[in-house]
């Protein structure tokens, strides 16, 4: 492992991505599909793997082993996550930054970006925006600049709490967070505001392209402080991170196993796995020339995403907008568990933007622009059980606490009964006619299958307070 400089770094900092370990992983050939069947039934006990076992499955190009790895994704997702998918939306604060990553539309070079930073005042807009559409959960998104201090970024924070329309049915409850590493006193400070998962894309980590991607000058040029971003996070009390890669920057194997390799050392490390892994591909910007060598296509793509569901059971994956809206549909089945809806990327994009994408406010382009209501008829329809529920968050069942009730797999008895009532919310305040009335019917379909018992009667019964009372944010 490679010695790290002092710098603002976590307790015994390591570099814990040694290239050379699993570029030998990676060279090996063809597996035994004896033993690809073993990993795959370690898996299917809800085990995590190891970076050995998961470089097992990524070698295993055969169709037919594939196609087992598919399935056995899918069959892992339904016994830890059921139908269950959470919605979120991004919401962009400000896009000023001192970096100049040569893939992203914010780089600081990038002339033609309009520069913006919302006021308070425009924050609560593009809240009551979002909140009228129904949603709960947010993930704030602030580009790397002095101006973007952990103080700025908590009263960011308490302004979405603090605004909410039609007499409090529109609310956000969770809160989010995708910013530039921080100090251990920065992250006390945006922890305090009370914000859920902290998250950071690593990006790269192979060493070699992040050098190359992000010019040393600037501080995200600092391989190591990146890499301990979340270490630190942790240490200073936020028990919820999210690790992520953008993949199309250097081989996805390589990025897959250094994904995994980082979980490990996190829970190895703290006792906490990461909460979220986000695994978005590169997509065109506004004054950026794509380097197509290492583009992720379609299939290789889904084996990310079931690679990644049967490496680490219990952590939850997002897919973003970035894909459109028929890979989404596919690949969801493979171990998604969030998606957002209904996003905009651009400053401002909930008000100002309508369903136009302006390039030149904008990080990416979105492949999937659909309404929150469409995303949610078709989830509906394709059996899925809409959540917006935040209840563990804000119940203290996050890091350690929360994989206490998942890896046993009590947290079921939580996740049904909240999602179903945070659905049924949706349906009486946002639905449109017909998602209301398909939405009912899952309702219906999803309590004749929870168990009799206590928790069972008290889900009908706060159903019809939320339908008949206007009862919300009732929740386990």
């Amino acid at each position: 492992m490679r010695a790290i400089p002092a710098f603002e770094l976590s307790k015994n900092a390591v570099d814990f991505i040694d290239e050379g370990f699993i570029n030998t992983l990676l060279t090996k050939g063809a597996p035994d599909p004896v033993q690809v069947r073993e990993v795959i039934a370690k898996s299917l006990a809800k085990e995590a793997l190891s970076v050995q076992e998961t470089a097992l499955l990524l070698r295993a190009d055969q169709p037919e082993l594939v196609e087992e790895i598919f399935a056995a994704a899918r069959e892992l997702k339904k016994r830890v996550y059921g139908n269950r998918i959470v919605l979120f939306a991004p919401l962009y604060i400000g896009n000023k930054c001192v970096n100049d990553c040569s893939y992203c539309g914010f780089k600081r070079s990038n002339i033609t970006q309009i520069r913006r930073t919302l006021t308070p005042a425009e924050i609560s807009g593009q809240v009551e925006a979002l909140e009228s559409k129904g949603h709960k959960r947010l993930i704030l998104v602030f580009g790397e600049h002095e101006a973007y201090h952990p103080e700025f970024i908590a009263t960011c924070v308490e302004t979405v709490y603090g605004t909410r329309i039609g007499n409090g049915k529109g609310a956000i409850r969770r809160v989010n967070i995708n910013a530039a590493p921080l100090n251990l006193e920065g992250y006390k400070t945006v922890k305090a505001a009370g914000i859920g998962t902290y998250q950071i894309f690593h990006e790269t980590y192979h060493h070699e392209t992040y050098q190359k991607i992000h010019p040393p000058q600037t501080r995200k040029g600092n391989y190591q402080y990146r890499l301990d971003g979340l270490s630190r996070a942790l240490e200073a009390g936020c028990d919820d991170v999210g690790l992520g890669v953008l993949f199309g920057l250097h081989d996805w194997r390589f990025e897959v196993l250094s994904l995994v390799t980082h979980a490990l050392h996190l829970q190895e490390r703290y006792n906490v796995g990461p909460h979220t892994i986000s695994f978005p591909r590169l997509r065109p910007a506004s004054g950026v020339e794509l380097d197509e060598r290492f583009l992720v296509n379609d299939h290789d793509f889904k084996r990310v995403i079931a690679i990644l569901r049967l490496a680490v059971p219990y952590t939850g994956l997002i897919l973003t907008a970035r894909e459109n809206a028929e890979l989404r549909r596919e690949a969801m089945s493979f171990g998604v568990s969030q998606i957002d809806a209904g996003s905009r990327v651009e400053l401002g994009g909930y008000t100002e933007a309508g369903d136009s994408q302006v390039m030149e406010r904008e990080q990416f382009v979105l492949g999937d622009v659909r309404s929150l209501d469409e995303v949610m008829g078709e989830l509906i329809a394709d059996d899925y059980l809409p959540s917006f529920c935040t209840s563990c968050y804000r119940q203290g069942r996050t890091g350690e606490h929360f994989m206490e009730f998942s890896i046993p797999g009590f947290i079921k008895e939580y996740c049904t009964p909240n999602a179903l009532l945070t659905l049924q919310e949706y349906l009486c305040d946002y639905a449109s006619p017909e998602t209301r009335s398909a939405g009912e019917q899952l309702i219906a379909r999803e309590l004749s299958q929870l168990p009799e018992g206590d928790i069972r009667e008290k889900v009908v019964g706060w159903l019809t307070e939320v339908r008949r009372d206007g009862r919300r944010d009732l929740a386990f």
